[in-house]
């Protein structure tokens, strides 16, 4: 999952950030309400935190230009004023849920899982493709019953494959939902991740399950896709059709 994370307090934009990076989602940060439509123009995101206080145009004004963008991605609003209209005002805007400051990170991580869980497709806590399972709320994998140690980064990268099994899916769209925007696309990064985790769930002697389609990316499931393999899906952000940004991109919680 890849979020952006609009707040302007260093100090609460590193602790979320570093938590959330923890939880095995791709965070990028913006500052003010320019640099996050801007970054919602040029990147596709599967959920928003935006802070209201936050440098012109407040966060009011980007969740609403965001709706009106067409980008239906939930957004979950942060602010510490605790006004009944306040909160109003945000989802009459076009946010999904509220959460007042001063916040304990482990609510705000809930209201992520429940949003994500109410967006288009049931998000399931446990995916199965064929003896492969993957446990989403403790992030733990195993394969035919034996426990299969993975990274941070791994886990994100094998929960986005299995989310699509049987779809090839493109260094593009792997680099847009696993990755943060320091993402170098030049690089060999993907392929590296995908070789160690193909070493890690397809152990000799067993059916192989992740896959290269040679100039098309990678895919989780049969190699002869004669059988679909268990399948969950969730939602995840709309491209913003260009001219979302108001203006040119600016140089216990």
């Amino acid at each position: 999952m890849r979020v952006l994370l609009v707040e302007d307090d260093a100090r609460i934009a590193r602790f979320v950030g570093k938590g959330l990076r923890e939880q095995s989602y791709a965070v990028d940060v913006a500052t003010n309400g320019d640099d996050a439509l801007y970054q919602a123009e040029i990147n596709n995101y599967d959920v928003f935190i935006l802070d209201v206080m936050i440098p012109a145009p407040d966060g009011f004004a980007v969740c609403r230009q965001l709706r009106q963008a067409g980008i239906r991605a939930p957004i979950l609003m942060l602010t510490a004023r605790d006004a009944v209209d306040d909160r109003i005002t945000g989802l009459d805007h076009g946010a999904d849920d509220y959460l007042t400051k001063p916040f304990e990170f482990g609510e705000l991580l809930a209201r992520l899982r429940a949003l994500l869980r109410r967006s288009s497709e049931v998000r399931l806590p446990e995916i199965t493709i064929q003896d492969l399972v993957l446990d989403t709320r403790g992030q733990r994998v195993s394969r035919a019953g034996h426990t299969i140690a993975v990274t941070t980064k791994e886990y994100a990268l094998l929960e986005f494959l299995a989310r699509n099994a049987g779809r090839v899916i493109g260094r593009a769209e792997i680099a847009e939902h696993v990755w943060d925007e320091s993402f170098d696309p030049f690089s060999n990064l993907i392929e590296v991740y995908v070789n160690r985790l193909r070493k890690k769930i397809d152990a000799p002697g067993s059916e192989p399950l992740l896959h290269t389609r040679r100039g098309a990316g990678y895919f989780i499931g049969r190699a002869d896709g004669s059988q679909s393999p268990a399948r969950e899906s969730g939602a995840t952000g709309k491209h913003a059709p260009k001219g979302i940004a108001a203006g040119n991109r600016k140089g216990h919680v």
